[in-house]
């Protein structure tokens, strides 16, 4: 299995047609599914999404994408080490000053071997993990 990670700036940039990075969004994951490719997202990201999208027309979106991944078993609650260690790398400013959630993110990436990202957010790259567009 070589699984992907979805992030909150790839799904929004997915579900929202005016997003300047729509297009690449949509050519990756389009990409992504015709390959299989397994995709995953922490509990946290998908927070992120439901807040942003709860006054944007892809909230069915943010739902219906909660319901498909856990059904198989793909929305990951990070554990408790995963928050330690996210917490310690924001203290130390990591992955050019990158938020908490994705440092969670990036906890859970490592801890789970995963090393791309369904995003163009620069923190990923600083972290050391492949941008997928």
């Amino acid at each position: 299995m070589n699984p992907v990670f979805l992030d909150t700036v790839g799904l929004l940039a997915l579900w929202n047609r005016s997003d300047q990075w729509h297009g690449p969004a949509k050519r990756a994951f389009e990409s992504l599914a015709a390959a299989e490719r397994v995709l995953l997202t922490t509990t946290f990201v998908l927070l992120e999404c439901g807040n942003a999208a709860s006054r944007q027309p892809f909230r069915r979106e943010v739902s219906l994408l909660r319901h498909q991944l856990e059904s198989a078993g793909l929305l990951i609650a990070p554990t408790d080490a995963d928050w330690q260690a996210a917490w310690a790398a924001y203290d130390r400013a990591e992955a050019a000053q990158a938020g908490i959630v994705d440092c969670v993110s990036f906890a859970v990436m490592h801890r789970l071997g995963i090393t791309e990202a369904f995003t163009n957010d620069r923190h990923y790259a600083a972290a050391g993990f492949r941008t997928l567009f």
